[in-house]
């Protein structure tokens, strides 16, 4: 341990301090709006490719390849957070669909649906923050109808509008038994994160199996593919460096011969970079929307960028050839 020194300096001295560095910058004025505006310790992320390890350029490195991986970066991210959102809202689909007509409309307040880990009352507080929480906006916003200069008839109809705004202050404002909502409206009010220990809560076997049947999958593997795509979105949904990153949770792989699946990952190997996840929402996205373009658009996406090394993203050489791929 130590003691941070490091002093805070302006954009032209950052400037400065690259080209010291060896980094050709053609167009001085656009490379400073861009750090004004990115920040030099974000953009510091995507300069690693082009350094050894003294933080000097190799020779040749140009700011402008810098803000082109920084872009590409950025396009990949919309196109995982798209990917992603499909597949929550279908795997929240999908709970809602068995579990509700096999164990009824208010299913996850049944402690015995769940395993003895789960925090099934972390479950219900989220809920009934969710309804709390919707009921205080709604009564707050009804004061500020009520200070209007509008007449009655007109208050009345907005205050009818704020109830129905969403269904849990739709709830909180009608019923009273059960005190939570029922499971279809729950599940929506649920993060992918919340979908995720959900699901692998279950305490049934036939139910996770039913749900993971539905996107052609195993319980386990989908277990271990909804806990790594939410690290994902987290990642996506702060912005942070994606293209190259190192899986913290990495998951599981299929191994049977016959599974739909890039040849390239039914062999042993480290796996832990974008290039599987990426094959994991194509073969979901395949599931949940038959008529998808979204690995297409991966392609396009992809073949914009020539000049990435895309062996930095844990794909393989040819991968294009696999079956696999459109």
């Amino acid at each position: 341990m130590r003691t941070f020194d490091k002093a805070a300096i302006p954009v032209d001295a950052q400037l400065d301090l690259l080209a010291e560095r060896g980094l050709s910058i053609q167009d001085r004025e656009r490379a400073k709006k861009f750090l004004e505006v990115v920040s030099y310790f974000r953009l510091s992320a995507y300069m690693r490719p082009f350094q050894t390890h003294g933080h000097a350029f190799v020779a040749g490195a140009r700011f402008q390849q810098i803000i082109q991986l920084y872009v590409f970066d950025q396009g990949l991210r919309l196109l995982v957070m798209e990917a992603i959102e499909r597949v929550e809202v279908a795997i929240r689909a999908l709970l809602g669909n068995h579990m509700g007509p096999t164990h009824g409309a208010h299913w996850y307040l049944q402690r015995d649906l769940f395993k003895d880990r789960y925090h099934h009352e972390k479950l219900l507080e989220s809920i009934q923050k969710r309804q709390n929480d919707a009921l205080r906006d709604y009564e707050r916003e009804s004061q500020q109808i009520d200070r209007s200069n509008a007449s009655a008839s007109k208050k009345s109809e907005l205050k009818r509008r704020r109830a129905i705004e969403n269904y849990a202050r739709h709830y909180a404002l009608n019923y009273n038994a059960p005190p939570l909502m029922p499971g279809w409206a729950a599940l929506e009010e649920l993060t992918l994160g919340e979908l995720s220990h959900l699901y692998q809560g279950l305490a049934r076997d036939i139910d996770r199996k039913q749900i993971a049947r539905a996107v052609g999958l195993h319980a386990p593997l989908l277990e271990s593919w909804l806990h790594s795509l939410t690290s994902i979105r987290n990642i996506c949904a702060h912005h942070s460096r994606l293209w190259n990153r190192e899986l913290g949770i990495r998951p599981a792989l299929p191994s049977a011969p016959d599974f739909a699946w890039p040849h390239h990952l039914l062999q042993p190997g480290h796996h832990a970079r974008m290039f599987p996840v990426l094959c994991i929402l194509a073969l979901l996205l395949r599931q949940v929307s038959p008529d998808t373009h979204w690995d297409r658009q991966l392609l396009d996406h992809l073949n914009g960028f020539r000049q990435l090394d895309t062996r930095q993203m844990g794909f393989p050489e040819n991968w294009q050839t696999d079956p696999f791929w459109p």
